[in-house]
């Protein structure tokens, strides 16, 4: 196992498919909260996915390049991998800002080359993820 302090761990948490979502990202060595987005009307998958996205971005922005990001989700890191959102989530007035995330993130993706490892976090042997929101 990998020194896990040397991490920032993303979850999301959405009441209901879709329902109000809301995302977030914890620094494994401080136990401090990065950031936190939302909550807007989407999915959880999406907030994976933007969670990860988010993460890079601002790891980018701040020159981070001595961490790794943990993700529970296997379907967001495989969005990230193919530069590409693959929701169903349909388009209403409360869904748009959701969707336009998306969209802005899948763009970042394509124009950006920065990449940390994303790892997927093992719940079975580790727990919950320390970014979790508690609401199981």
């Amino acid at each position: 196992m990998e020194d896990i302090r040397l991490a920032w761990a993303v979850d999301a948490a959405c009441s209901g498919n879709p329902g109000p979502m809301e995302y977030q990202c914890v620094d494994m060595q401080t136990g401090k909260r990065v950031f936190h987005f939302g909550p807007i009307r989407g999915t959880n998958n999406i907030g994976e996915f933007l969670a990860i996205v988010h993460a890079l971005a601002l790891m980018e922005k701040r020159g981070i390049k001595d961490r790794v990001i943990y993700s529970d989700s296997v379907n967001a890191q495989i969005w990230v991998q193919k530069q590409q959102c693959k929701t169903k989530l349909e388009y209403t007035p409360e869904t748009e800002r959701a969707l336009e995330l998306v969209r802005r993130a899948e763009i970042w993706l394509k124009t950006h080359s920065f990449r940390v490892p994303i790892l997927k976090w093992d719940t079975k042997n580790w727990g919950e993820i320390p970014a979790d929101f508690g609401r199981k």
